[in-house]
């Protein structure tokens, strides 16, 4: 894989994870409700996944940062 693909899929990741991680944190903070068929998920599921998601993306950014 060349330099410019791989510095490509990581910014394209950072950016993916970045804005989920922005969407998990204002679910969490505003305490939006979000239902999946019968069952209700929980707002800790929205504070883990922000967690979560918000290391995938600074690890991408600084991966990408480091080449």
């Amino acid at each position: 894989m060349s330099h410019a693909t791989t510095q490509a899929y990581l910014i394209v990741s950072a950016v993916i994870f970045g804005l989920v991680a922005i969407i998990h944190l204002a679910r969490a903070i505003n305490g939006w409700a979000f239902v999946v068929g019968p069952a209700t998920i929980p707002i800790s599921a929205s504070w883990i996944g922000f967690v979560i998601t918000g290391v995938l993306c600074l690890w991408a950014v600084r991966i990408a940062s480091s080449r």
